[in-house]
């Protein structure tokens, strides 16, 4: 058999007697691997001093230019996901993994070159065009397998899978450091090097993914399936949407609104976690045995990066239990609670608070994550999932531009144009997070099953 025919969705069905539980290291795999991009801060110094080796020159590129990565290829991540969510369901996941793996690892490779060269748009179509399609492939194609397998509890399913999203930083950021550390010398900083590398490694355990991955056949059904709560009164029906009519529902424009709104709460507060809790705990505000240093301000968002892992699993394994809606309704209105609460914590100068109110909404926002994917399932059926999971990330594209947007300018608006202390100027930030969490709520409740006019013909009976 050839290896194209071996990628073949046919040549993926597992035989009869196929242990399901195979299938999640599967996923593990490729999203561990493309967790990196949530570490790629590691290389934002060393890129700024590619020509200088220990300091920047006039010639080196800017942070500026280097940032433009990151967002690039989040929004090639939910692009990807939304155009070929599609063919993942017609070509099956070991196909889709492995132009996820050649695509992600292929993006270290060019901008390996771009930095040799010294070309920013090689980097920027490396890890950013290149590296985000990967992203966007190899996010959707494990979750979609998993909810496949695993019909009786797809929370926890996903949640598995995207924990390790969650968690690839936690990996990636201390290999980063250590390839770049072990190839730098007096005419390199070691980034290029440490990029083939780590091209090679990553290659090398997304297609333990690839090798493994399995899907089941059409008949199949697990030993023990209970039929999950929507959330309410509603009962989880088996039904199947398409994709090209699931966009034509009002459930999805409503559940595109619960993740936008979830994550634009969560990742505007995530990019000034450590700067925020400096200034709301300085020598100014609090007396000097209360104020959060620098380090103490890294620990900070080491701790909010575990909650965040931690959550993906926890909350969404949670929603098999007491529904999707549910869930969403606690992500909402206790996120909007603790909120409302920061600034008052703030003034009161209780560092204990604080961490423990943001350590909840990061949980709450890695669960977010984990938990539409199975909310979708439950609304749209298993059939093309993947495909409605990849169009719906578009809303996770939007919030990484308007999250941290809000956060920034609001809070540089305040302080330079409104004289407002630094320590005060997140209270109306807080406020409009808690805001957005109530319209985030509204939303959600709104979610019903999908009307029959939209079922495929064949997945219900007449």
């Amino acid at each position: 058999m050839s290896f194209a025919r071996f990628l073949d969705r046919s040549n993926t069905i597992a035989p009869p007697g196929f242990n399901r539980w195979r299938v999640p290291p599967a996923a593990l795999a490729i999203h561990l691997c493309i967790g990196q991009i949530y570490a790629y801060s590691v290389f934002n110094k060393p890129l700024t001093q590619v020509l200088g080796l220990d300091h920047s020159t006039p010639e080196d590129w800017t942070l500026v230019e280097i940032g433009h990565v990151f967002s690039i290829a989040l929004f090639c991540l939910g692009a990807a996901a939304a155009v070929f969510g599609k063919w993942l369901e017609r070509a099956g996941p070991r196909k889709a993994m492995f132009v996820s793996a050649i695509c992600f690892s292929g993006g270290f490779v060019l901008s390996a070159f771009g930095v040799w060269l010294h070309n920013i748009w090689l980097l920027y179509l490396g890890h950013g065009v290149l590296g985000g399609i990967g992203l966007g492939l190899g996010y959707i194609s494990p979750v979609s397998t998993l909810i496949k397998w695993f019909p009786d509890r797809p929370g926890m399913a996903t949640g598995l899978a995207i924990m390790g999203f969650g968690g690839g930083a936690m990996v990636a950021a201390p290999l980063s450091i250590r390839m770049m550390d072990l190839f730098s010398n007096d005419h390199s900083t070691g980034v290029a090097e440490a990029f083939l590398a780590m091209g090679a490694i990553y290659l090398l355990f997304m297609m333990f993914g690839v090798l493994t991955v399995r899907i089941p056949a059409n008949d199949w059904k697990p030993e023990s399936r209970s039929k999950p709560s929507l959330g309410g009164s509603a009962q989880y029906q088996e039904v199947n949407v398409e994709a090209g009519k699931a966009i034509r529902t009002p459930q999805f424009y409503l559940l595109f609104g619960v993740l936008m709104l979830n994550v634009t709460a969560g990742i505007g507060v995530l990019g000034q976690a450590s700067v925020m809790i400096q200034e709301m705990f300085s020598t100014r505000v609090v007396d000097a045995s209360r104020a959060v240093s620098a380090a103490a301000a890294g620990g900070f968002v080491g701790l909010l990066s575990l909650f965040n892992m931690g959550g993906r699993f926890f909350w969404s394994s949670l929603s098999d239990k007491i529904g999707r809606r549910h869930t969403y309704t606690i992500f909402f209105l206790l996120g909007a609670v603790l909120y409302f609460t920061v600034p008052w914590i703030g003034r009161m100068g209780s560092i204990v608070g604080f961490v423990c109110a943001f350590c909840i909404i990061m949980s709450m926002y890695g669960g977010g994550f984990a938990t539409i994917p199975a909310y979708l399932r439950d609304l749209f059926g298993t059939m093309e999932v993947g495909a409605i999971h990849g169009r719906l990330l578009l809303a996770w594209s939007l919030a990484a531009l308007l999250g941290p947007q809000l956060v920034n300018n609001l809070r540089a608006y305040q302080i330079e144009t409104l004289q407002v202390p630094p320590a005060n100027a997140y209270s109306t930030t807080m406020y409009i997070m808690a805001g957005l969490l109530l319209i985030g709520f509204v939303c959600n409740i709104s979610v019903r099953p999908v009307h029959p006019k939209y079922y495929y013909q064949d997945s219900h009976e007449e």
